[in-house]
């Protein structure tokens, strides 16, 4: 399946998230809600996530292979970079 940046919005805070970013899979889906994130290990893909009743925040996008989520990872930051 063809996976390809749908739209970056790039932060200008000093926070840790730095932009979000929507995913297009093929034809079919629109991922809404990646986060590009500078961590203290350094930068990483959020991955689209939703409150819970508890206050915590719980993944609503969750690639089921290393080689996907590698692959998406790859993507997003190699578009946050461009």
């Amino acid at each position: 399946m063809n996976i390809e940046v749908a739209r970056i919005y790039r932060l200008d805070s000093e926070g840790s998230v730095k932009a979000f970013v929507d995913l297009q899979f093929g034809e079919e889906f629109l991922v809404l809600g990646f986060k590009v994130i500078d961590g203290k290990d350094g930068m990483f893909v959020g991955m689209p996530s939703q409150a819970g009743k508890n206050g915590r925040f719980y993944n609503t996008f969750l690639p089921l292979t290393d080689d996907i989520k590698q692959q998406i990872t790859d993507l997003i930051l190699g578009a946050y970079q461009e």
